[in-house]
């Protein structure tokens, strides 16, 4: 068990790290000054657990009980607002793409690792018996975090237009959800977190996109 929770613990470091620099990356391509980059930086990071746990009464939300989350991801933002501050050639050339190619990775295990968590924090507070609100729940802590940054960012949110990022919260909670009842949790968690990761990196890698009423996508980055 305490292996299972260090484990779980680094997976949601790693996405703490990887949903602060994104916002942070976002603040900055805006223009923001080190407050609007906090801000974005540290609500990508702790925005979707804030409102999985408002939805079901957790309040103070875990974040101003327990604040680790948000000390790493200020912390974050911090270190990368002082590295482009000083050597600003990263935001171009191949220091960008390999920085991207970094965060995607970190990113898809992040949004693995709070999808489950979130299924298991509303089955914790005796929920786990209404597999929709479950699954909601973790599909909202895995993205809204990002949501509430695109729309703070006055910008589409990425997860509805971009490389099939929600739907592979979804399915991962799905699947999460009816494991769950066969096989011993731990593994079922690890599991459906894992399929999470897949699901993303392939994505992003062949560019999976659901449908357009057009056709066509105006986005070609």
């Amino acid at each position: 068990m305490e292996i299972h929770w260090t484990m779980l613990f680094a997976l949601e470091a790693a996405g703490t790290i990887a949903f602060a620099s994104s916002g942070a990356m976002v603040a900055i391509e805006k223009n923001l000054d080190l407050l609007g980059i906090i801000v974005l930086g540290v609500i990508t990071a702790v925005g979707g657990g804030m409102i999985r746990d408002i939805t079901i009464g957790n309040i103070p939300p875990s974040l101003f009980r327990n604040p680790v989350y948000v000390w790493m991801s200020l912390i974050t933002v911090l270190l990368l607002f002082l590295v482009i501050r000083f050597h600003p050639r990263i935001m171009e050339g191949r220091y960008r793409s390999t920085y991207e190619k970094v965060m995607n990775i970190f990113d898809a295990v992040g949004l693995g690792a709070f999808t489950v968590v979130g299924i298991n924090t509303a089955i914790e507070a005796g929920y786990g018996d209404y597999r929709f609100l479950a699954a909601f729940l973790g599909v909202v802590t895995g993205v809204g975090g990002g949501m509430l940054r695109d729309i703070m960012a006055n910008q589409t949110p990425y997860v509805l237009r971009k490389h099939f990022y929600a739907c592979a919260s979804i399915i991962g909670a799905v699947c999460y959800i009816f494991l769950r009842e066969l096989i011993p949790g731990n593994s079922a968690m690890l599991l459906c977190a894992f399929l999470v990761v897949i699901i993303r990196l392939l994505a992003t890698r062949y560019r999976w996109n659901l449908p357009r009423a057009s056709g066509k996508s105006k986005d070609r980055r």
